[in-house]
């Protein structure tokens, strides 16, 4: 299908513009340590997501498992 992909251009279009467009990085370290910090505390837990009822991933994840 045409939109398998959706969420992963979205995500990485995000990556681009809140990241790696506006940040000098003097090695692949720490280019690598402020991209999993921007993934996992930032977008999992704490950016809201249209597509979530602007809510983040954790707290999606966490009211899904609280209604099943």
């Amino acid at each position: 299908m045409p939109y398998d992909n959706a969420g992963m251009e979205s995500f990485f279009s995000s990556l681009k513009q809140q990241i790696t467009h506006h940040e000098r990085f003097d090695n692949r370290g720490q280019a690598r340590a402020r991209i999993f910090d921007y993934m996992e505390v930032f977008y999992n837990r704490q950016r809201p997501h249209s597509g979530l009822d602007s809510r983040s991933p954790a707290d999606f994840e966490k009211m899904a498992v609280l209604f099943n």
